[in-house]
Order: structure tokens, then sequence, then C-alpha cells
């Protein structure tokens, strides 16, 4: 790990523990502003939860980007209902810094209220991953992934016959623990060059 991304976690384990105490003057805040300050954190980036770091840090990786070293913090929150409790500690009353978001369409909302800039996925991460690599590729790499007999025996399950391959691929990722983390990452490596879904790109141009 890099000097930089170790800075850039010990700044985001501080604010995690700040939001989590929700109040000023504590040890949270202490820490926070100790990570930051003279150490280059410019941008906080807030995720829903841990599918969409792993995508986010996957895909700068593949764009030559390295996010810590840039001064940017990829922060997931553990939902879109907390985004409150970061933007009022990071944002203009808190350590001031500029903030941006990835969020899913049903979560909109949330993000709307309290960000003026951030980017929306159409359904959620997995649809736009799945559509920009197509459903004969997705089905590649959970067979290289080991997971190919998994998912058939899920798409014979009663509650999976007639709906799409996509959104069957969909459900499949979100039913075992770590998948989706798991799969955020191998779907977002596995992306051609141009294939990058619109709301991805305009995030990290935007960084």
């Amino acid at each position: 790990m890099t000097n930089s991304a170790t800075t850039i976690n010990a700044f985001q384990e501080a604010v995690t523990a700040w939001a989590a105490v929700g109040h000023t003057g504590g040890d949270g805040e202490a820490r926070a502003r100790a990570q930051a300050a003279g150490r280059g954190v410019r941008t906080v980036v807030l995720l829903e939860g841990p599918s969409d770091l792993a995508a986010i840090e996957a895909l700068a990786v593949g764009h030559g980007r390295d996010l810590a070293g840039e001064g940017v913090c990829v922060l997931p929150m553990g939902g879109a209902m907390s985004i409150r409790r970061f933007t009022r500690i990071l944002g203009p009353t808190g350590l001031g810094l500029a903030l941006t978001g990835l969020c899913d369409e049903n979560e909109r909302p949330y993000y709307a209220r309290e960000l003026d800039t951030f980017s929306v996925c159409s359904a959620d991460l997995e649809d736009e991953l799945i559509r920009a690599l197509g459903v004969p590729r997705v089905l590649q790499l959970v067979e290289e992934q080991g997971d190919l007999r998994a998912l058939q025996t899920f798409q014979r399950q009663p509650a999976q016959q007639g709906r799409a391959p996509e959104q069957q691929l969909r459900r499949f990722l979100g039913t075992k623990k770590g998948r989706k983390i798991q799969y955020g990452r191998v779907l977002t490596e596995a992306l051609p060059a141009g294939r990058t879904p619109a709301p991805l790109q305009a995030l990290l141009s935007g960084l």
C-alpha cells in the first residue's frame, strides 16, 4: 500500500468514527482534522457501500489514476440515508472539503438534498456494469470466478422464471455476502476501453 493510500485510509477511518458519534469537538473530529490538515485531502466521494468502493477503485486503476495521491477519499457510508451526517462534517460546516458522490436511482432524493454534484446509476451499479459488458461477457466472468454452477442453480428457482437474464444476474450478485464487492471489482476491471458506464465516467472525470 502506498503512503498516500495509507493516509487516505486513516482519514476515512477517522471520518467514519466521527460520523458515528455525530457531534463536534470529540476525538473523531480531532483525528479527522489532523489527518486532513497538510496531507492534501481535497475531495471526498460519498458512496452507498463497499461494492461501489470496489468498482471505483478498480475504475481509477484502469484509467491510470491514483485517487489517494490526488487527495481524493472514496468513502462508503453504509447506506444513502447516512449522507446528511457525512456532508455535515465534511462540507462547509465541517472540514470544508469538496464533495461529490455516486448513488442508485432509488437513492437520488437523499443525495439531491445534500450534494450539488453527483452521479446516478440507472437502477444500480450492477445494472450499469452488466449492460456495459453484455450478458455473454458477464456469464464468462461468472464462470471464471467459479460461480457458474451457483448461478445456474439460482436461475432454476421459480422466482427467476420469466425474468430477463440481466435481471437474474443483478439479483444473483446480491445473494451471497461479499459477492457484490467481488463483482464490483471483477466487472469493472473487465470493462473494455470506451465502454465505461456514463455515471462512472462522469464521476471519475470530475475528480
